[in-house]
């Protein structure tokens, strides 16, 4: 196949004729001529999705199976790619807004492996609150992410209070991006803030997950919800993965060995990655949760990993955040705060919730993206999907249509 292209560079902006309920972004794209093999945006069709193609899960998930299902949670991307060889681009930032008007909300987080950079993290586990908006983004990017969240702090009315310690998380897309040119700029960061809504959930190779892949795969951003049965309390938990992470024969879904069923398509890279990457998940909900109890939601996520194949390996870096939207009273002049909790008995329901939806998170990633030729002519190719049914289906692990 012919790796070189050449392209044709355009730009896309959020929320312009695009249907109602559709995914929306910010995206600086690369549109490759005719019959070449280069990357192809997916937002000139429908997106698939693991339950599109018959995938078993547990659990009822929300309307959009986002995280956006947790009321007042919004997600914006700004998606960029363009050019191709030694300078090509393939990265941006991904935002997730606990609210339109970002509060102060309990939150907490948690390290299985710390090869990797969270900012602002000391402080969500000093003080039990998080008051900035999550970014995800590439390694790379990290200053100018945090830079720009602080200036845009100062210019909005959607902040509360002012963010000093902006919450930052990154994986490595080093592999298909030219990530020492720095490509990801403030304006880029502004956009996937402003571009921030609630509903469907662009995934795959879109914003902090252009440049990433999973299990040898191709992935990049994910999102499920689950919401918990009326005995539970009704609530929503809702996940959003930048997976990045594992090796292709330890790849389970469902359960099936898919890994060491699909031993094709393996990435053709110039030279081998020194780990196997990172995962960044977030998970939301409104369930009335107290900070102490969110760490132990957090903890759960490597539980659903582990499903998948993960074994968090030395040179991961995977963190973990989790925060609920239900509000606390706060009075003016009055030194004590007012917060309803759940009791401890009834947390079983949103531990189950945090695995189910991060488990199905990280396969619709895998499933929403496509095949990346990026720097270098590195090549990371798509899950195929009719392999991944036919895999499925020989294990008896498939719901037909």
């Amino acid at each position: 196949m012919n790796t070189s292209t050449s392209l044709l560079s355009l730009v896309l902006v959020a929320c312009s004729g695009l249907p109602p309920g559709a995914p929306t972004e910010s995206r600086v794209v690369s549109k490759p001529d005719r019959g070449t093999d280069a990357p192809v945006d997916r937002g000139e069709r429908d997106p698939v999705r693991a339950r599109d193609l018959g995938i078993p899960f547990d659990g009822t998930p929300g309307p959009w199976n986002a995280i956006t299902d947790v009321a007042g949670v919004l997600v914006g991307h700004t998606t960029l790619i363009e050019g191709d060889g030694e300078k090509a681009v393939r990265t941006g930032v991904t935002a997730v807004l606990p609210s339109a008007l970002v509060r102060p909300v309990f939150a907490s987080t948690y390290r299985l492996n710390g090869d990797g950079e969270l900012t602002g993290s000391h402080y969500i586990d000093e003080k039990g609150y998080l008051i900035s908006p999550v970014l995800l983004t590439g390694t790379a990017s990290v200053g100018t992410v945090h830079e720009a969240v602080l200036r845009w702090s100062q210019a909005t009315e959607r902040t509360r209070y002012p963010v000093f310690l902006p919450v930052v998380g990154e994986t490595w897309d080093g592999d298909l991006n030219d990530h020492l040119g720095l490509h990801v700029r403030a304006e880029h960061v502004t956009a996937a803030l402003e571009g921030a809504s609630s509903g469907p959930v662009a995934e795959g190779n879109v914003g902090g997950g252009t440049g990433m892949w999973a299990h040898d795969f191709k992935a990049g951003i994910g999102t499920s919800s689950r919401v918990l049965p009326a005995e539970g309390g009704g609530f929503t938990v809702g996940v959003l993965v930048q997976a990045n992470y594992g090796d292709r024969p330890e790849l389970r879904i469902a359960g099936v060995p898919v890994g060491r069923e699909l031993t094709d398509r393996m990435p053709e890279l110039r030279e081998e990655p020194d780990g196997d990457g990172s995962i960044i998940v977030i998970v939301a909900t409104d369930a009335p949760l107290l900070p102490h109890q969110l760490q132990r939601v957090a903890r759960r996520v490597p539980l659903a990993l582990g499903r998948l194949g993960s074994y968090a390996s030395t040179h991961s870096g995977d963190l973990f955040l989790a925060f609920s939207t239900a509000p606390f009273e706060e009075e003016e002049g009055n030194p004590v705060l007012r917060a309803a909790y759940l009791r401890d008995e009834s947390l079983d329901a949103v531990f189950r919730a945090t695995i189910r939806a991060t488990e199905e998170a990280v396969v619709n990633a895998l499933v929403a993206a496509e095949t990346m030729v990026g720097v270098h002519g590195n090549r990371v190719y798509a899950l195929p999907h009719d392999e991944l049914v036919e895999v499925m289906r020989r294990f008896a692990r498939i719901e037909e249509p």
